[in-house]
């Protein structure tokens, strides 16, 4: 498996050094190119209409299990400037940005939050919205040392996301809040939700680890169904880029022990909604995810 890896990574590299590693200029357009929509979210907020700007994972992909196709060597390639999360939300890619960041600019967004901040390996930053400000920040920087002659127009557009995000992290915390503190226990299939749990005041469980690379064991299964049991839990939750047969189990595992245990809806969690969509913005996909939790959490 790690030689397959490597072979991977290897020839990703040399693909893209054939290429002639272009500055993404050659026909007047200038490319950015991003892993996960979040992080698009970003770019076009802030400097949509000065750059293109390209997300290589889309709505219902698993960044954690992403591998690069021949169609991203050609986007990597023309990409003025890359941005991806880091913190190794990219697994197998991790290297290949590397190797790129030598070659043209290639910033790994969340790895500007201070680590005192950060939970350990978990990546999954973007759920905490006073967290993901630096990462806001991080592509601010970048975009302005990659159109500088569009540095006044940017900066306004950056103080409006900022205004938004910050908005959006008041929204989340009272609706919240709504809810009694033992109806905040959060449960889903990987543990991509400990930022948010962190800052909103959830009690977060996932059936798989912080990457969905891990299987859940039956062990896993069976310990999470006894917990729902014994409290009670109202609802879990199914994720838009995580196999739903992962929470359908713990569903069945659950009524085994003579409750009954709602699928509470479905929640983005590395992955935004589809583009045009209201969830396929970052606002959006925020908005649908707390409203979702409380609405399937709340006593009716």
């Amino acid at each position: 498996m790690k030689q397959t890896h490597v072979l991977m990574v290897g020839l990703l590299i040399v693909a893209i050094l054939l290429t002639g590693c272009s500055r993404g200029v050659n026909d007047g357009t200038i490319r950015v190119v991003t892993t996960i929509g979040m992080i698009a979210d970003i770019a076009r907020n802030l400097a949509g209409e000065f750059v293109e700007v390209t997300a290589l994972m889309g709505p219902g992909v698993d960044p954690h299990l992403y591998k690069a196709t021949a169609s991203d060597v050609k986007r990597l390639d023309e990409a003025a400037l890359i941005l991806y999360g880091g913190l190794h939300l990219e697994g197998k890619m991790a290297d290949v940005f590397e190797t790129l960041s030598e070659m043209k600019p290639t910033v790994a967004v969340s790895e500007a939050i201070p680590k005192e901040y950060l939970l350990g390996g978990d990546p999954h930053v973007w759920f905490d919205i006073s967290l993901w400000l630096y990462a806001v920040e991080a592509t601010y920087e970048a975009l302005i040392a990659l159109v500088p002659e569009h540095t006044e127009a940017i900066s306004q557009n950056h103080d409006r996301y900022v205004k938004t995000l910050q908005d959006l992290d008041a929204y989340v915390k009272e609706k919240a809040m709504s809810l009694d503190e033992e109806q905040r226990v959060l449960i889903t299939a990987h543990d991509a939700f400990e930022y948010f749990g962190r800052a909103y005041g959830f009690e977060v469980k996932g059936l798989q680890g912080i990457s969905t690379v891990s299987e859940a064991g039956t062990r896993n299964v069976q310990e999470l169904a006894q917990y729902i049991v014994e409290h009670q839990i109202r609802a879990i939750f199914i994720e838009s880029s995580v196999p739903q047969r992962i929470v359908h189990s713990m569903q069945q595992a659950v009524k085994a022990r003579g409750f009954d245990v709602a699928i509470g809806g479905e929640l983005f969690s590395d992955a935004m909604g589809d583009a045009g969509t209201h969830e396929g913005t970052f606002q959006g996909m925020v908005e649908h995810n707390i409203n979702t939790i409380v609405g399937a959490l709340a006593l009716k």
